[in-house]
């Protein structure tokens, strides 16, 4: 395991970006436009469209469909992505990553997001190491890592 951190913190060094809880450029787009709510009830990764948006602390979320944004504004807790959108193995070794919107995993009502490229799938990793011991290192990382 130590082997793999260490892999992953060098070839990502330079990605790590810090200093807001949800993963947003300056457009303050939520999952590259991609819509929660695709991810949590069809296990899909769907680009939301400019047609149908929500905001949420200032951060905007697409969708799909109008029924898609009727079901988020009725629960937006519940289609948040855990830890901010951030990548989830990069938050249980302590850092916060980038995510390819492409890699995910729903699992137990939440969903996932994960960097992948070259050097590493962190989806994978996450899938190797087990998803419980990763949710409990995530969890208790998440909560130092999401004011930084």
């Amino acid at each position: 395991m130590k082997n793999i951190i260490a892999t992953f913190l060098m070839a990502f060094c330079a990605l790590a970006v810090s200093a807001q809880e949800y993963n947003i450029d300056d457009s303050k787009i939520a999952l590259g436009g991609y819509s929660p709510v695709s991810y949590l009830d069809l296990q899909l990764a769907q680009r939301g469209s400019k047609e149908y948006v929500s905001e949420v602390d200032g951060v905007k979320y697409f969708f799909t469909s109008a029924d898609q944004k009727k079901s988020f504004d009725a629960n937006p807790e519940k289609y948040q992505p855990q830890y901010g959108g951030w990548c989830a193995t990069g938050i249980a070794i302590g850092a916060k990553f980038r995510v390819d919107p492409n890699k995910f995993v729903v699992k137990d009502g939440k969903y996932y997001l994960f960097l992948n490229s070259i050097e590493v799938d962190a989806k994978q990793v996450w899938n190797e190491k087990g998803h419980n011991i990763m949710v409990k290192n995530a969890n208790e990382n998440w909560k130092k890592l999401k004011s930084m």
